[in-house]
């Protein structure tokens, strides 16, 4: 560690420092005062006392270095350079705010000043920052990515899971823990075995040290170290700032957990205080500097102020506006005339897509659990890393939220990453960072930032792995906005779903049928990407329509043909993307056929089979001669015995008397 890099303390230098501490200090004291006005709703939390950190450590970044704050990020937005005007707009919910007004008080973006805003998860801006410095890395870019959290933080799962990737990876990363003594209302004490955070990151072989964060001079200086080494080796480093906050964590919070000498005594030798007596004693500034740029700093805010005041609320009209991108790539041309067939599994359907878009686009890359010499739990990128190498065909430690987080954050700084998690089981533990940050990034960031991520996943029953292994959750998925949701059966959608899912502003999750994986037949070797908006008519009928996706097609296919010889002709709808339905092919086939039955393996109670079946009364209602029908999962765990397992999940008889009962022939 170099300790000889120090700041260089010129009049101008110091006067700079200080007057970056009053400034957030006093616009903080500015928006208590108009939380008391009602004028900031929400959470609000004030960044008053730890001003020496962000001011030591931000200036001291490069304009192309990248920076993921907290849900306490007034102070980060004002060092880095954001205006204050946007900024009080953004805590108004205005549109003239940084985020147009959809992020608030805990989330400011600002894609000029590369600031990635602030995350109301605890610790969720850590995997983000991995995955932002691995972008960086991969191209050769030299940039930092600055990460600010709090001592909370490193009790998360994706704390560890974010620093052991770091290292693992060589990731360039400035991670600023902000040790303020309280996570919420806990003392840290009373939360952590180890309350020597820096020691923690050590512990995964990361540069670290701790430093006094009410001493802006310690700050700069130790930032300039972490900086200059991480530029020097492209390793990550470790700064814990012990630091203290003077207000309550949010002004909801009464504070009973601490009293009010602690806070004074705190008070009596915080950042300003010191620094600007040190100042005073030595010379290097006076009293009168201090009410020029106080006075500087008033009128800055009184702008700030009137800004917000006369900006603009967003109409309701645009309500659904930066939920999805709103300029979205064509959809694929027409299929080209085969030219040749070859035999081909589903497995190495996905597979040669892959292959494909790896091949055409450097920024695309394979990252997940055993991807590489494994080959995946299934098997679909076996030998690929010997085509493309570690770097393209990336394991992963069996982190799921990390190493999800890390391809949302790669995404979200310009690579095409495709994500691959073993099952859908295990992508519960990274649920946090699809719904939070991948489904939310764009809407939060009033359309600045995009995460083009494609997430892959095996789902579904019946190869007896029991109740942990079998779910059908792709419903959960179809649920959230922000998502599209994908369900390909055929080889066609398995290999060119995904290729148009790369090439998608917004982020994909495919869901691949473990039952199909091993299923063969012929492909076009000029097959290419598919429309990813339209369901397809698999067989056409005119009695009745049975819809469905994934591993029941086959099944739902073979259901019409057993109808077929009892002269009732089903049309089979496959809905290929979940979210969002496409409603238009839907309500055409059933207003025509007048009956449905829909064909679902998630669980009955709250099922994607629940909402096609509503959308169908909303939308033709007076056209249905019978109620929709549904096959769906049993209510129950899905079993291992094989009689069981088939017993719990749809089959071609369950769907045969269903389809019937529509008709009134049960």
């Amino acid at each position: 560690m170099n300790t000889e890099i120090k700041p260089h303390l010129t009049r101008a230098h110091v006067r700079d420092l200080l007057k970056g501490m009053i400034r957030i200090r006093r616009f903080e004291d500015k928006c208590a005062e108009l939380y008391t006005r009602e004028k900031i709703r929400g959470f609000l939390h004030l960044y008053d006392g730890e001003e020496a950190v962000a001011v030591g450590v931000i200036p001291v970044l490069g304009p192309a270095d990248r920076i993921v704050a907290t849900y306490r990020e007034h102070g980060h937005a004002l060092a880095r350079g954001i205006p204050m005007g946007p900024i009080l707009a953004e805590m108004y919910g205005k549109t003239n705010g940084c985020s147009g007004g959809r992020g608030g008080s805990m989330h400011l973006f600002d894609a000029g000043a590369n600031f990635y805003g602030g995350n109301a998860i605890v610790g969720g801006g850590l995997p983000l920052a991995a995955g932002l410095a691995l972008a960086d890395k991969m191209r050769g870019d030299a940039n930092i990515t600055s990460c600010f959290f709090g001592e909370g933080a490193v009790a998360e799962g994706e704390f560890h899971e974010a620093m052991n990737l770091a290292e693992l990876w060589d990731l360039p990363v400035l991670f600023v823990c902000e040790n303020n003594g309280y996570a919420m209302g806990s003392a840290l004490a009373r939360t952590e075995s180890q309350i020597d955070i820096h020691a923690k990151a050590a512990a995964y072989g990361i540069e670290s040290e701790a430093i006094d964060g009410m001493d802006v001079v310690a700050m700069e200086a130790a930032t300039r170290r972490a900086v200059e080494q991480i530029r020097r080796t492209g390793r990550p480093y470790f700064l814990e700032a012990r630091t203290y906050r003077f207000r309550p964590h949010s002004m909801f919070d009464a504070q009973l957990y601490r009293d009010k000498a602690e806070v004074e005594n705190w008070r009596k030798k915080g950042p300003i205080v010191r620094f600007q007596a040190w100042l005073l004693e030595n010379g290097l500034i006076h009293a009168e500097d201090i009410g020029k740029f106080e006075a500087e700093i008033d009128a800055e805010i009184a702008e700030a102020v009137a800004f917000a005041e006369t900006g603009a609320w967003e109409p309701v009209e645009t309500l659904t506006k930066h939920v999805m991108a709103q300029e979205r790539p064509a959809a694929p041309s027409v299929a080209p005339t085969p030219v040749e067939y070859v035999e081909m599994t589903y497995r190495e359907a996905v597979k040669q897509s892959i292959r494909e878009a790896m091949t055409s686009d450097d920024r695309v890359f394979l990252m997940g659990e055993d991807v590489g010499a494994y080959g995946g739990c299934y098997a679909v990128s076996k030998g690929l890393m010997a085509e493309f190498g570690e770097d393209r065909i990336r394991d992963t430690p069996l982190s799921e939220s990390g190493f999800t987080g890390a391809g949302i954050g790669a995404a979200a700084a310009g690579m095409r990453p495709i994500v691959e998690l073993m099952t859908v089981n295990f992508s519960m533990l990274a649920l946090d960072q699809i719904l939070n940050t991948a489904a939310t990034l764009r809407h939060m960031s009033g359309g600045q930032f995009g995460a083009p991520v494609v997430i892959r996943m095996a789902t579904g029953a019946g190869k007896q792995l029991a109740a942990q292994h079998s779910h059908s959750l792709e419903g959960w998925y179809a649920h959230i906005p922000g998502l599209r949701v994908l369900a390909p059966a055929t080889l066609e959608d398995a290999h060119g779903m995904l290729l148009t899912a790369l090439n998608d502003p917004d982020p994909v999750l495919i869901f691949e049928n473990v039952m199909l994986y091993n299923m063969s037949g012929q492909i076009a070797t000029n097959a290419g990407a598919v429309d990813i908006e339209k369901a397809a008519i698999r067989r056409p009928g005119t009695d009745l329509t049975l819809i469905t996706y994934g591993g029941s097609l086959f099944k739902t296919l073979e259901a019409a043909e057993e109808l077929a010889k009892d002269g009732i002709e089903a049309e089979v709808i496959d809905l290929r993307t979940l979210r969002p339905l496409d409603d238009e092919t839907i309500l055409t086939s059933v207003a025509r056929t007048r009956r449905a039955v829909v064909v679902d393996e998630g669980w009955r109670s709250g099922s994607l089979a629940a909402e096609v079946s509503a959308r169908i009364t909303e939308g033709v209602f007076w056209r249905l001669d019978a109620p929709v029908g549904r096959v769906c999962s049993a209510e129950v765990p899905i079993p291992y015995p094989k009689h069981l397992e088939d017993a719990a999940i749809p089959q071609i008889s369950a769907i045969v008397s269903a389809a019937k009962a529509t008709l009134g022939k049960a």
